[in-house]
């Protein structure tokens, strides 16, 4: 275990230009005590001491305002910023090195048993307040904007915006600044 939370130390401060210190890290951060919880809890889990593992993540969810059932899997170096809010359902996935910012749900859109939650790849970025909603794959290195409702896979290096999220790799470039004097550019 010692060696994932150093991990999860070096990701959050590679990830986070306000983080001062590893010992600051480990004291402060109430995403990396969900993440350290829910490791400890999702072990109960899988070994079937279920009410135990029910009751530390209700504890996790009380102290650090993140709820992750125990029964959902996450990767190595997840990094949850700024947590308040963030909710991750029983059979969600989500890949390592991922970047969860607050207010992010991985959502259930069925009472069905069996898979009800998004899987989401290595190197994702969820931006804050982002939904995704329902046995939905998100494909690696991709990026999903603050507020997005998605509710379709996407496919790996996908730029995730709007309500339903569309990917918008492809739009067209931006305006140039009016302000900017693209001479500078040449």
């Amino acid at each position: 275990m010692l060696p994932n939370v150093l991990e999860d130390i070096r990701a959050a401060r590679r990830h986070d230009p306000a983080a001062r210190s590893r010992i600051e890290l480990a004291l402060t951060y109430s995403g990396l005590h969900a993440v350290w919880l829910h490791r400890l809890s999702s072990g109960l889990w899988r070994r079937g001491i279920r009410l135990p593992a029910r009751v530390l993540a209700a504890v996790s969810r009380f102290l650090t305002g993140v709820e992750i059932h125990p029964g959902a899997t996450i990767g190595r170096r997840v990094f949850i910023d700024h947590g308040m809010g963030v909710v991750i359902g029983e059979t969600a996935e989500v890949g390592d090195d991922a970047v969860i910012y607050h207010g992010v749900t991985l959502g259930g859109k069925s009472l069905r048993p069996g898979k009800r939650h998004p899987t989401v790849g290595n190197r994702v970025t969820l931006g804050a307040g982002a939904k995704l909603l329902g046995p939905i794959e998100i494909g690696d290195d991709t990026v999903v904007g603050a507020n997005a409702v998605v509710v379709r896979s996407a496919p790996p290096g996908s730029v995730l915006t709007g309500i339903p999220a569309a990917d918008t790799r492809e739009s067209a470039p931006p305006a140039p600044d009016p302000h900017v004097d693209p001479a500078l550019y040449i």
